[in-house]
């Protein structure tokens, strides 16, 4: 932990904290606006209002990019204005496309004739197919403009996981009381979506697994995309100023979630972003996040079992 604490210290020394706190309230605004004016519906309404194809994704992206262009253009400024800089804008641009298109497009496939067991199929292909999609357009940006740099943070030297498996301990109370609220309950665990299980499929803890696993993948694309290329593939232009937009960006996919967990995603993305930015990896990120997830998994389910 002395090492990831090392790390809070250098960025609260180094970061730019007018703008911190800036980008901040402009956050938290978008979060009041969401829960309190349904902003992330109406977006994506007023798409489909405004005659905009693809309104989920037109809706999203507009979230997307506002949450991520604002603290950016705080932080380039003067000699640092990396927004003349052609890699960067495209880079910037695509950005909140490539998450929109993850969170609207339709990969609903014909699998099985049994409503039943084709609905089951299409959840456990749903995370999958967005990782590589992902996966594939980070590919091409790579290649074109981060090609002398590691593979957003998938080749790294040794970690240390002791810090790592110490922050899921700290979690593991949180989240039990977490799963006592409703709002957490209801939304966890994201297994209630193939429960019941359909007729036939046994051994059921196999279908069980294999969804949780499917489930796991996601955060696997979100660790690359945030982690990966919003900060360590954004470090030859912004350095450690790549921080603080991937934050905003990160709790903005959270709208979706119960209040809470959205707020904490927003400081739980910049402690990520930190610890990348100075391993160059996303492997603890990927750990803690995989870990939180699974953990939430059992807590909801326990919530919902004995609790509710």
């Amino acid at each position: 932990m002395r090492q990831i604490t090392g790390f809070i210290r250098v960025y609260a020394r180094e970061v730019n904290k007018p703008v911190l706190v800036i980008s901040t309230f402009f956050i938290a605004v978008l979060i009041w606006l969401n829960y309190a004016r349904g902003l992330e519906y109406q977006l994506n309404y007023e798409a489909w209002k405004a005659g905009l194809p693809y309104p989920i994704i037109a809706g999203h992206y507009l979230l997307f990019l506002a949450a991520f262009l604002v603290p950016h253009i705080l932080l380039a400024r003067g000699k640092k204005n990396y927004f003349r800089q052609r890699g960067f804008m495209i880079c910037l641009l695509s950005a909140p496309l490539i998450f929109a298109l993850k969170m609207g497009i339709d990969t609903t496939l014909p699998v099985s004739n049994n409503d039943h067991w084709d609905q089951y199929w299409n959840d456990i292909f749903y995370w999958p197919l967005r990782l590589l999609m992902i996966i594939a357009l980070l590919a091409i940006l790579w290649r074109f403009f981060n090609r002398d740099r590691s593979v957003y943070g998938l080749i790294a030297k040794k970690t240390n996981w002791t810090p790592y498996i110490l922050m899921l301990l700290i979690m593991i109370p949180l989240i039990a009381a977490a799963s006592t609220q409703p709002d957490f309950q209801a939304t966890y665990p994201k297994l209630k979506e193939v429960l019941p299980l359909p007729e036939g499929a046994h051994p059921g803890w196999w279908y069980t697994l294999l969804f949780e696993l499917s489930y796991g993948s996601d955060f696997f694309s979100i660790e690359i995309f945030f982690r990966g290329f919003l900060v360590i593939g954004f470090i030859k232009w912004a350095g450690k100023d790549a921080i603080l937009p991937m934050a905003c960006f990160y709790c903005t996919i959270h709208f979706g979630k119960p209040m809470g967990e959205c707020i904490s995603s927003y400081f739980g993305g910049l402690l990520l972003g930190i610890v990348a930015y100075h391993t160059r990896s996303i492997y603890g990120g990927l750990m803690v996040h995989l870990g939180i997830a699974w953990l939430m998994e059992a807590g909801g389910y326990i919530g919902n079992t004995f609790l509710s």
